[in-house]
């Protein structure tokens, strides 16, 4: 019986859903396998796991500039190499646990969707202190360099264009698969909109749009609710930001649907015509997977700024800056279908919804 592990980091949530998708395929459809699913920093010292959690939270929604210093510091590659190699010091000093982990189970696979894992792996690899084929999924569009590892034997990467940056960064001829980041297979059903419009108390008939940002709910979404209400059907996803989901439930806009932390955003997806959130990775894939129309906003700098990017290249995605821009928008939207439709077409044409059924051909 092979043994795989999927191993992700909680430091995002878009780590954790790529590895939770990859691990309930499995599940399903890999019977002759022992499959373990790991958080890395379950496995790591209670300050460094501190740092990673709380440390990304705190910068990404409190000192976005030095979060985007970050990022450059470790991007440039006059820096690189002092960068990456304090790095990965700490991060061997701190993942000592993990590493005895994988020494003393050696699985025939190690599947990672964090850098943090998968430099751990590669490196003990390069050792010969496990004989476990290395496999990376890479969750967003465009490529840090921290991704990369000596010692990796497959990239699975989001699409032709992030293969094109990944071989632009290594210089070397590794096994890239251009298969997708894999997504629940919740985003891969069919949707009866009617239906479901009558489910959630909206009008099937209306044009649509879904406003989430992710788990916290932060960026500018009251300023895009107050200029948008009376112009389209709007759902907005409030997550865990209450005082928020309070403020515009009390404002009690018509055609406005607002919610908290919900556990059914593929069926908000499925009634909607567009969507306005923050460029993930994990979340792009999602919309690929749904056909939506994206408009971006407030991307960290960074990942989400050159997930964006890649998105343009294929003519899809559009970052809006000001909250006051969207009213001409979806003016623009309603009355161009042919936009639209562009649009969607573009999506169909570089969407990987079985990115989850590639991966387990290549563990066969």
């Amino acid at each position: 019986m092979k043994k795989i592990l999927i191993v992700y980091a909680s430091a995002g949530a878009g780590h954790f859903k790529a590895a939770e998708a990859v691990y309930k395929y499995l599940k399903n459809n890999e019977k002759d396998a022992q499959i373990e699913f790991l958080d890395i920093l379950q496995q790591t010292n209670f300050l460094f796991r501190l740092f990673y959690t709380w440390g990304y939270s705190f910068l990404i929604n409190h000192a976005v500039a030095l979060w985007r210093w970050a990022f450059w510091a470790t991007y440039v590659r006059r820096l690189r190499r002092l960068t990456k190699k304090t790095a990965v010091i700490i991060d061997r000093l701190n993942s000592a646990r993990f590493s005895d982990y994988l020494v003393r189970q050696n699985p025939d696979f190690i599947i990672s969707t964090h850098f943090l894992p998968s430099e751990i792996a590669a490196y003990l690899k390069t050792q010969q202190k496990i004989t476990s084929k290395v496999i990376t999924i890479i969750t967003d569009f465009g490529v840090h360099p921290y991704w990369l590892s000596l010692g990796t034997d497959i990239y699975i990467v989001a699409s032709d264009y992030t293969k094109e940056k990944l071989l632009l960064e290594s210089g070397k001829p590794e096994d890239i698969r251009a298969s997708g980041i894999p997504v629940d297979e919740k985003f891969l059903k069919s949707f009866n909109r009617r239906e479901l419009s009558l489910k959630l108390g909206l009008d099937a008939d209306k044009f649509t749009g879904i406003l989430i940002t992710g788990s916290f709910g932060l960026g500018p979404i009251e300023e895009i609710v107050d200029a948008l209400h009376g112009q389209l059907q709007l759902i907005v996803v409030c997550a865990r930001n209450k005082k928020l989901f309070t403020r515009l439930k009390k404002k009690n806009y018509p055609d406005c649907l607002v919610l908290g932390f919900v556990d059914n955003v593929q069926e908000l997806m499925a009634v909607s015509d567009i969507i306005i959130t923050k460029p993930g990775g994990m979340t792009i894939s999602e919309v690929l997977a749904m056909e939506l129309v994206p408009f971006f906003i407030s991307p960290i700098p960074g990942q989400e700024t050159e997930n964006m990017k890649a998105l343009q290249n294929y003519g899809i995605g559009q970052e809006i800056k000001r909250a006051s821009d969207f009213k001409e928008i979806i003016f623009d939207c309603k009355n161009n279908p042919g936009k639209m439709q562009k649009v969607r077409e573009a999506i169909k044409k570089i969407k990987k919804p079985n990115a989850a059924q590639e991966l387990s051909r290549v563990i066969r």
